[in-house]
């Protein structure tokens, strides 16, 4: 067969490893100009390593991702550090990495509120029946279990800060999969994600695959036997089709979707995210901490600011010191229209909190990496609307991270999902439920991060 994948994301490269490996002809389209979808990154002439344009890391559990790089033979350059995360409380951080630090944490007192709240972390991370969990709403569900307090001061900022306006609407099992699935040791690529989407693209590339950059795909048809690729105004013919991009785009490029499939996609909620990277003269936070939780109503501009050199050593990045600063946003929010200058200028009187020395001439250079798809927004009983991988149309199919739910976003079950596609695509006809039963990932962790 000659498939086409659209999208040079972790997810669309790996369908094709599988496809290419079972002798198929694959071609993949990304528009971008580099492959590695929203995990890619950029450097300086003078860095080592290259930075993610929207911060990323593994957990130890994460098996799909691992176990590829182990198929690769590349374990020997992944990397686990265990940097440290921090909880604001009365405008000071604390460290809230492990099951110990979140219980000495000061803003669960300690009395009855660290109990509930060590117990229900416990309950979260044994159960796997998160089928229950999605019938009602994490907002509903912590305030009667955990307790008002424990959840003003843990999870609710955490709703607050991931989903803004929808934060009452997110179901309890995406909480479930945050506490099972994460761990608290980190782990990145040597040089980058960047490095790895690169060392990954050169191997398709050996294996036959062609990858064309820069080709931004206008239009998917059936016509006869085949499935039409227009992309630059040309047209081309393919027996079969992945397409890894948003549910959005995905409805763009195939109009000709039933219109049942088509509303499901487009009802499909997500959350944007806009994120600005900086690199500095001086260590930002003295006591090298990484991982900054920032909740909106203490009156900071982000969600989250993150020394990404608290992480990796700054010798990979020339001396300077690497700092994100992002947030989730919904679509319309004024960091959207923003200059990065704009954008800069909001930010900059709240790095003076982390460090009272910091000044502006710290600041050698700004990046600002904006997308309107980085967060779906699972609602309640969200696994009835999870659209089908294989779509209506016979040979096309749809594979994207708002359909890897319970779990959350990222390259782990963008992997997961992709070779999930692959396999029904080889597979010919036969249907899979987009919510199957995949083995539970054995992490579990009170895990703050955003």
């Amino acid at each position: 067969m000659k498939i086409g994948i659209i999208g040079a994301g972790f997810g669309g490269m790996a369908a094709a490893f599988d496809l290419k490996n079972a002798g198929h002809e694959v071609v993949i389209f990304e528009a971008a100009d580099t492959v590695g979808g929203l995990a890619s990154g950029f450097k300086e002439p003078y860095w080592d390593w290259s930075v993610e344009k929207f911060y990323h890391h593994w957990f130890q559990s994460d098996k799909y991702m691992l176990g590829l790089i182990h198929e690769l033979g590349w374990e020997d350059k992944v990397i686990f550090p265990r940097p440290l995360t921090v909880m604001y409380h009365n405008g000071k951080f604390y460290p809230f990495d492990s099951i110990l630090k979140a219980l000495l944490f000061p803003g669960l007192g300690f009395g009855l509120d660290k109990i509930r709240f060590g117990f229900l972390g416990l309950f979260l991370r044994l159960t796997n029946n998160w089928k229950a969990l999605e019938k009602v709403t994490a907002d509903s569900w912590m305030l009667k279990w955990a307790g008002k307090n424990v959840y003003d001061k843990m999870w609710k900022p955490l709703l607050v800060g991931k989903f803004g306006p929808f934060y009452r609407d997110v179901n309890m099992a995406w909480m479930w999969a945050r506490i099972k699935a994460r761990t608290t040791r980190l782990g990145t690529f040597e040089g980058g994600f960047q490095n790895f989407a690169n060392l990954f693209a050169e191997k398709l590339r050996g294996m036959g695959i062609e990858i064309r950059l820069g080709a931004r795909v206008e239009s998917i048809k059936r016509e006869q036997d085949t499935l039409s690729i227009r992309s630059d105004g040309t047209s081309e013919a393919f027996d079969k089709v992945l397409v890894t991009t948003s549910p959005n785009l995905m409805a763009r490029l195939s109009p000709d979707l039933p219109e049942s499939y088509l509303k499901g996609l487009l009802q499909l909620k997500s959350m944007g995210a806009v994120v600005m990277v900086l690199s500095l003269k001086h260590q930002l936070s003295k006591e090298g901490y990484y991982w900054f939780n920032l909740p909106k109503e203490a009156g900071y501009p982000m969600l989250a600011l993150v020394e990404h050199t608290n992480f990796v050593s700054k010798d990979h990045f020339g001396g300077d010191h690497i700092v994100y600063a992002g947030d989730y946003l919904e679509a319309g929010h004024e960091y959207f229209s923003m200059s990065d200058e704009q954008l800069l200028e909001r930010f900059l009187p709240a790095l003076k909190k982390f460090n009272p020395a910091f000044e502006r001439d710290w600041v050698k250079k700004v990046w600002v990496n904006k997308t309107n798809y980085a967060q779906p927004v699972p609602l309640v009983y969200h696994s009835k609307n999870i659209p089908a991988i294989q779509t209506p149309i016979e040979g096309l199919y749809f594979a994207s991270m708002s359909q890897v739910y319970p779990w959350d976003r990222g390259t782990n079950f963008a992997v997961e999902i992709g070779r999930r596609a692959a396999r029904m695509m080889l597979n010919g006809n036969k249907r899979s439920s987009p919510v199957d039963k995949r083995s539970t990932p054995q992490g579990g962790s009170v895990d703050p991060r955003s």
